[in-house]
């Protein structure tokens, strides 16, 4: 990939990182801690529940991303067919749509905290959104490799460094928008 290309979509991606996290703070940064927390039933996330698994999944990546740093990363053999993991990388893509109109289920390991109430986790988000994109900034030259990695949470899920932030930019998205349902119920 061309250095050019790549710096413009750094870019980009820093200002859907940019915009998405005023979403939440516009949205969202008037209500109590306890509206951030309700919850319409044990089975949907609240809202600081949602920003929380955000934080969580985007965090889960940056040990693949240091390593790749570091020059130790070592790509799945499954990684090296090229056709597999541009075919995965979609398939993933799409299940983060912001759309939302198939649902799916979080790993465990993702899954935000079952504790009653989270703190100040709009402001937890606000920084880690700002570590979000240093880390992407940081991965300029795995990029322009063309770097293949697994999923964090599974070795044969491979797909290109690129396509893993555009899936965490739409899953981003989508958790906006499901958040956004929360707060419909609450009023």
């Amino acid at each position: 990939m061309q250095a050019e290309n790549i710096n413009l979509k750094i870019e980009n991606w820093t200002e859907q990182i940019d915009k998405t996290t005023k979403k939440f703070k516009t949205r969202f940064g008037v209500l109590t801690e306890e509206q951030l927390n309700w919850k319409p039933n044990a089975q949907t996330w609240s809202i600081a529940q949602n920003i929380e698994h955000l934080i969580i999944i985007n965090k889960s990546y940056f040990p693949i991303l240091k390593t790749l740093r570091e020059g130790a990363y070592k790509t799945p053999f499954i990684g090296k067919m090229r056709f597999l993991t541009k075919w995965m990388g979609k398939a993933m893509l799409k299940a983060v749509q912001p759309n939302r109109k198939k649902k799916t289920k979080t790993f465990i390991i993702w899954e935000p905290t079952k504790e009653e109430k989270i703190i100040n986790i709009l402001k937890q988000f606000e920084n880690h959104q700002e570590r979000l994109k240093k880390e992407i900034k940081s991965s300029k030259n795995s990029l322009k490799k063309g770097v293949v990695i697994s999923s964090p949470v599974n070795k044969n899920i491979v797909y290109p460094l690129e396509t893993a932030f555009e899936i965490l930019i739409a899953h981003e998205k989508r958790h906006y928008q499901q958040a956004k349902e929360v707060l419909e119920k609450l009023f």
